[in-house]
């Protein structure tokens, strides 16, 4: 049993990208697809799929790489953890590698990346920071 789904799914992908693999396979739930929704419209990741298995579901993820087998994800962070929730205003929403990177929020109106947070001023729980 896994105590906490989010960091499992960042470790699995970490895993994967030191491996050099093309995809990796995760656990299914409406907060990782939303997740991985959120990679793919912001270029960390080529695409996902859902695989249904009669259970609840496997998340494939298709990594990215750069020329010479560079992954674009160079860091993955879990920010709020089961032991420490992390909640930040929509005046406190941080910047990741000042701006290079993304950090993912549960909000309100649901699961956005942090610019899109910025945009409708809203905070939330910051969940991870990826760059």
């Amino acid at each position: 049993m896994v105590n906490d789904p989010i960091g499992d799914m960042l470790a699995r992908i970490k895993n994967a990208i030191n491996a050099g693999f093309d995809s990796v396979e995760i656990p299914n739930s409406k907060m990782k697809q939303r997740i991985a929704e959120i990679l793919k419209e912001q270029g960390y990741i080529e695409d996902f799929s859902v695989i249904d298995d009669r259970l609840q579901g496997i998340l494939k993820l298709y990594l990215r790489y750069q020329y010479q087998r560079r992954n674009v994800i160079v860091g993955l962070k879990r920010i709020s953890k089961p032991g420490r929730r992390v909640y930040v205003d929509k005046n406190n929403i941080p910047l990741v590698q000042r701006g290079l990177g993304i950090a993912i929020l549960s909000t309100s109106s649901g699961v956005m990346a942090d610019s899109e947070a910025r945009k409708l001023g809203v905070g939330g729980e910051v969940l991870l920071s990826v760059w």
